[in-house]
């Protein structure tokens, strides 16, 4: 159910999704069918209400006990030592279809790593699934489970409302990305499991017996799924803080914030906006021992990023800003305080399980750019169409749009051009490419004497952040006279 629409009953590709899944009621009730009872008394009644009645199945049906036996043998098979986290079923179901299949939605070789651990369990729940008549079950407490739905709709769609005005940045669209909230009440309410493949967020999480729900790792998954995709566009940036790892030896940071600066970077400014939005400003002491508390788990940019959101929250908005915070980092002086600062011997877990998978679409492209500098245009096209057919998100459906524009521009299909231009521009996230399809309609709209229009697009593209000098140059010519070449314009 959507969270920036009126409840409908249907899942919408809009801000974010408020959900309950048969496939989670499944699983959840298998494991504890097998003596998964982690945050029991702490959780809502309809939880013991499943386990009475699922008991009461498995001893009328010996074939449904044994298909308990199997799943039951999995789980303790598989479940790492610690029969209280089941973390790894939860990265699994995020990857299985609805029943009664329950088919994986990634080939084996995609499946994030906790997730492959446990894909075996598929076989053995889908007959848990016949033969208990799970379908049944769901059936009966459905309409419990979309009260809940009901319930925490309101709270958690104000929650990201209010995170959407701190940074004045509307929602919009992106094609492939998602951010989902699941409300499973048979997983502990004591913990919450967050999830990032690719462009896929999601947040699975159970209330409480008193109805508590915590809110503040959802904002936290929601500001990575809004933040993240911006780091994107600022490769060259993020590399220039790469040096400030050799200063965080010592540090009790994992091993995914060790690996990707970008992830680290904006895991710093999520804790300095976390500071900023939840401790009142009459309470700076307060304040400062969060960020000192962050600093000392190695989150070493979080005092840089909590005094400039100070001026930041004066500004138009994140999307614009996000750059303009990066850059403001010097990054001697912080390398400094990093080497000053006293490091914890223990981080407090992580909220959001990152798995940074790059995407075979990625690759695509690089080929496809290629053949088009060697004159394949035909080539390039086909792997182009085949991207945006199958559309994964983040800036993969911007390059390709992009250079289907520049295909058809070289071929002298100016209207072509335009068309894949402007879906460039809806979906592009990489600031070059944003602005140099703004600068290419440009000069499509002074060719066709829309003048106005023009220096629309030349206006944006300065404004798309791109700081390499050619992209200003060509820009700032475009405002300054209309272009006059006839052609297909290059880069």
């Amino acid at each position: 159910m959507a969270l920036a629409c009126p409840l409908t009953g249907n899942a919408q590709a809009t801000k974010a999704q408020l959900e309950i899944s048969e496939t989670f009621f499944t699983l959840t009730a298998a494991l504890n069918s097998c003596g998964y009872d982690a945050g029991l008394s702490d959780s809502l009644p309809v939880r013991q209400a499943i386990r009475s009645e699922l008991q009461a199945i498995l001893k009328q049906s010996p074939e449904a006990a044994q298909a308990q036996s199997s799943v039951c043998a999995f789980w303790q098979e598989h479940d790492r030592g610690n029969p209280a986290d089941v973390s790894q079923f939860v990265s699994l179901a995020l990857q299985l279809g609805e029943p009664p299949l329950m088919a994986p939605t990634l080939p084996d070789s995609d499946m994030p790593p906790d997730a492959a651990y446990v894909v075996g369990m598929g076989a053995p729940l889908r007959k848990f699934y016949v033969a208990a008549g799970i379908h049944q079950l769901w059936e009966k407490h459905q309409k419990e489970y979309e009260a809940l739905v009901e319930r925490y709709h309101d709270p958690i769609s104000a929650l990201l409302t209010q995170t959407d005005l701190y940074l004045k940045m509307p929602f919009s669209n992106l094609p492939g990305q998602h951010f989902r909230v699941y409300l499973e009440p048979q997983l502990s309410p004591g913990q919450v499991q967050a999830r990032n493949y690719g462009a896929e967020y999601s947040v699975v999480i159970s209330p409480g017996q008193q109805g508590k729900l915590r809110l503040e790792e959802i904002r936290h998954t929601y500001l990575h799924f809004v933040l993240d995709p911006l780091a994107a566009g600022h490769g060259t940036t993020m590399k220039r803080l790469e040096p400030i790892m050799l200063d965080l030896n010592h540090a009790p940071l994992s091993r995914s914030f060790r690996e990707d600066i970008a992830l680290m970077v904006n895991e710093c400014l999520i804790r300095a906006i976390e500071i900023r939005t939840t401790i009142p400003r009459n309470n700076p002491k307060l304040a400062d021992s969060y960020v000192n508390r962050a600093m000392a788990q190695g989150f070493v940019f979080t005092r840089y990023f909590y005094d400039a959101l100070d001026k930041f929250e004066e500004t138009s908005g994140m999307k614009s800003g996000y750059g303009d915070l990066l850059h403001g980092i010097d990054l001697d002086r912080e390398r400094k305080r990093a080497r000053e600062t006293a490091f914890a011997e223990h981080a407090e877990p992580e909220v959001v399980s990152a798995t940074r998978i790059r995407p075979p679409q990625e690759d695509q492209l690089n080929l496809a750019e290629q053949k088009l500098a060697s004159g394949d245009r035909a080539g390039a096209q086909q792997i182009a169409e085949a991207v945006l057919r199958n559309n994964t998100g983040g800036n993969q459906p911007g390059r390709a749009a992009f250079l289907l524009a520049r295909i058809a521009s070289l071929s002298g299909n100016m209207e072509e051009a335009r068309v894949d231009f402007e879906q460039a521009v809806q979906s592009a996230r990489d600031p070059r490419t944003l602005a140099w399809s703004h600068i290419y309609l440009g000069r499509i709209y002074d060719i066709q004497e829309k003048r106005d229009v023009a220096v629309e697009h030349y206006r944006a593209a300065l404004a798309a952040g791109d700081p390499n000098p050619d992209t200003r140059a060509a820009a700032e010519k475009g405002i300054a006279g209309a272009y006059q070449k006839p052609g297909a314009p290059k880069q």
